[in-house]
């Protein structure tokens, strides 16, 4: 006989569950394209295979899919700790500012080797110390993070623009950018370092950054679930009393968790403005740090999840611009939609389908528990 209830294995929690929502979006927007007049089939088709269909939508993928790995990372790595970062967009910024101003003073006198790590280390400096402030406020001050941190995001982009019109803007030009780096501030793209070992790829946005994405997740991977540190985070957001107990410092904990994760989160300055467009500007971040919220939410706060998430978060933003290009009746509103609908099945609605999983499993182990006493019984 069963004892009771059973939980649902792991691999069903965190890749099922997901799975399953996200088939669910594609059905609702498939019947919203339908009803436009337009075959989803098609439009699935056209999707896939201009995102992944060719070298230069590869790349293009996975350029968008580095940024979401880092903002998807930052909301992870909080949210672990108890703590809803919705900073993300202003902390990216803050980051990619903290990369342009070591570009801007240094890359004429320094090598690449010095000055790339430097400004990495800018970025991961100035996203921590931004997020740094609500995690203060919140631990000392007792403000409440969401609403520090969304205030945090509009004072960022308010600094910027301050900086991009007044202070940093290139001599004599009209618009809001610095000047372009030098030529040691630029890290190479890959389809150049393809080229190099013989192997021909279509030009994209997508550079060296990418590595560093993945060296985040494996560092993330370590530092939650093989490290007293890490122990301490996850404990203090699964129970603070448990964690305060324990002797665990609740409000040194609050800022290490901010911190790695506006040091995340800055890393998108890296991938945009040292590896792609070689100059500050404004308006960069496009929604990165928003679009982490529901990346972390699909991958389940796992760097695994969040590396799957996040590439078809990428699929979604390559293929959809072929699909709004190939199929007028399509607009790019539309693949907003689509992202939408997706993040609404994979965020509120997340425990829609759990009930009838759970029920599912519950039969099954059930059934498996029973099958041998009726064997012993016919015998």
């Amino acid at each position: 006989m069963s004892g009771g209830r059973q939980p649902l294995p792991a691999w069903v929690d965190i890749g099922l569950i997901p799975i399953v929502n996200v088939l669910l979006a594609f059905v609702v927007v498939g019947l919203i394209v339908l009803s436009i007049g337009v075959n989803p089939f098609t439009a699935v088709r056209i999707m896939i295979g201009g995102s992944v269909g060719y070298p230069e939508a590869i790349g293009y993928t996975l350029y968008y899919t580095t940024n979401f790995i880092f903002t998807g990372l930052a909301v992870a790595v909080a949210f672990h700790a108890g703590l809803f970062n919705i900073g993300g967009e202003g902390q990216a910024y803050i980051g990619g500012l903290g990369v342009g101003l070591v570009l801007l003073a240094l890359d004429a006198v320094l090598p690449p080797l010095l000055l790339v790590p430097l400004a990495v280390l800018a970025a991961a400096a100035f996203g921590a110390a931004w997020a740094a402030v609500p995690a203060y406020l919140q631990a000392w001050r007792g403000s409440h993070i969401v609403i520090t941190t969304i205030m945090f995001n509009f004072i960022a982009a308010a600094v910027m623009v301050y900086l991009m019109v007044n202070v940093l803007i290139a001599p004599g030009s009209m618009s809001p950018e610095s000047r372009e780096f030098a030529a040691p501030g630029h890290l190479p793209f890959a389809h150049e370092l393809l080229a190099g070992i013989g192997i021909t790829m279509g030009q994209s946005p997508l550079n060296l950054t990418i590595v560093l994405a993945a060296i985040c997740c494996a560092l993330v991977w370590l530092f939650l679930w093989h490290t007293p540190w890490g122990y301490a985070l996850r404990t203090m957001g699964h129970n603070p009393n448990a964690a305060i107990y324990a002797g665990i410092d609740i409000r040194r904990m609050t800022l290490l968790a901010m911190g790695l994760s506006g040091a995340l989160a800055g890393f998108v300055g890296v991938n945009e403005i040292m590896g792609v467009h070689h100059r500050l500007l404004l308006n960069f971040t496009a929604g990165y740090g928003f679009a982490g919220i529901a990346v972390a939410l699909m991958g389940r706060n796992h760097p695994i999840g969040i590396v799957l998430a996040s590439l078809l978060f990428g699929i979604l933003q390559q293929g959809g611009a072929e699909l709004a290009f190939d199929i007028p009746a399509i607009t790019r509103e539309m693949v907003v939609v689509i992202q939408g609908l997706i993040i609404l099945f994979c965020g509120a609605l997340a425990n829609v389908t759990k009930p009838a999983l759970e029920a599912l499993f519950q039969w099954l182990h059930t059934r498996s528990d029973n099958a041998p006493a009726a064997d012993a019984a016919e015998a």
